[in-house]
């Protein structure tokens, strides 16, 4: 039985913990919030203590902690975390600066502690039977990455200002999926943007809508298309194209029934977005860090990817700023 520690109580918290309550290897030991109602209530809907966050971390009756807390918290967390030998699950992104998470790995190395970069769309079901079947071998050699990612609507403006902007924020998550499907590292990072869905994005210093173009020393090729909006709903698709053929995730409706009338043929809308979408993925990387932890091994993705998927993004900025592309 593992026992956890949750740090962060908001929306992604209250996902984590139905996953943990939903298991007979792991137990929600404490809590801990910044706002004291969050924390109370999930104590209370998990049978948990409310805790402070030092507590926690320095508790011998805690194994692991979740830390699904703002950002910029999570270097002083997952330091104290490391020195106090608890086993990591931290959301992305581990940290907005390279140079930090390199630190922080050194540290997790040191320690020996698991440590999962919570990348959540690498166990999405049907992502995940993409790239298995793509290792596999089902359509050759990988040439090409085309991957779609489109919120239904922009965050607040308050949000952008402190998010670290789309490339750090939004297509973080897909740079992740690239190396996840490509697996070779890329070299070479050209991304262009604008701010086309709402102006004050724009005017806060950042973008809604970018694309880049990821290319691999041997020349295998991703192109990322993302924007802050899309009328038709939260849409996210990969597609992998090879020497033998492609293989292709599309997107998840709310239902598979179709109609067919005179005025043509009609489908259930997308799901509305991201909790919906990736619930089964959001279990799945919970319960595949349970297991690592309970076996003594390593999970992935490791802190490692978080600082790779750091770099691309890094490089995504500074190209679209620059209007060159950037060679790592």
């Amino acid at each position: 039985m593992i026992r956890i520690g949750l740090l962060g109580c908001g929306r992604i918290g209250q996902v984590h913990a139905r996953t943990l309550k939903s298991l007979d290897t792991a137990r929600i030991v404490a809590v801990a919030d910044a706002l004291p109602d969050a924390a109370k209530a999930l104590a209370n809907a998990t049978g948990a203590e409310v805790r402070d966050t030092d507590a926690i971390l320095n508790a011998g009756d805690i194994d692991a902690v979740v830390i699904g807390t703002p950002t910029d918290t999570h270097f002083d967390l997952i330091e104290a975390a490391t020195k106090a030998s608890k086993a990591i699950f931290c959301e992305k992104p581990v940290d907005m600066s390279v140079a930090n998470i390199r630190k922080l790995m050194e540290g997790v190395d040191e320690a020996g502690v698991p440590f999962l970069t919570a990348f959540n769309r690498r166990f999405d079901p049907n992502f995940a039977a993409l790239q298995a079947r793509l290792r596999g071998g089902e359509i050759g050699a990988l040439e090409l990455i085309q991957i779609t990612s489109r919120d239904p609507s922009p965050p607040p403006v308050g949000y952008i200002k402190s998010s670290g902007g789309l490339f750090r924020d939004m297509m973080i998550h897909d740079f992740d999926m690239a190396r996840f499907l490509m697996g070779e590292e890329f070299t070479h990072v050209h991304a262009v943007g604008s701010s086309l869905v709402d102006p004050e994005i724009g005017r806060a210093g950042d973008v809604d809508t970018a694309a880049v173009t990821l290319m691999t020393a041997s020349g295998r090729i991703c192109q990322i298309s993302n924007s802050r909006r899309a009328a038709y709903g939260y849409d996210q698709r990969v597609e992998v194209h090879g020497e033998k053929g492609m293989l292709r995730a599309e997107n998840v409706l709310e239902t598979t029934v179709e109609s067919a009338t005179a005025e043509g043929f009609r489908r259930s809308p997308t799901l509305n977005f991201f909790l919906e979408r990736y619930e089964a993925a959001y279990a799945a990387e919970m319960k595949a860090f349970i297991a690592a932890v309970t076996a003594g091994e390593q999970p992935t993705p490791s802190i490692r990817d978080g600082l790779q998927a750091q770099i691309l993004a890094d490089a995504a900025t500074q190209s679209c700023q620059s209007g060159q592309p950037v060679t790592l």
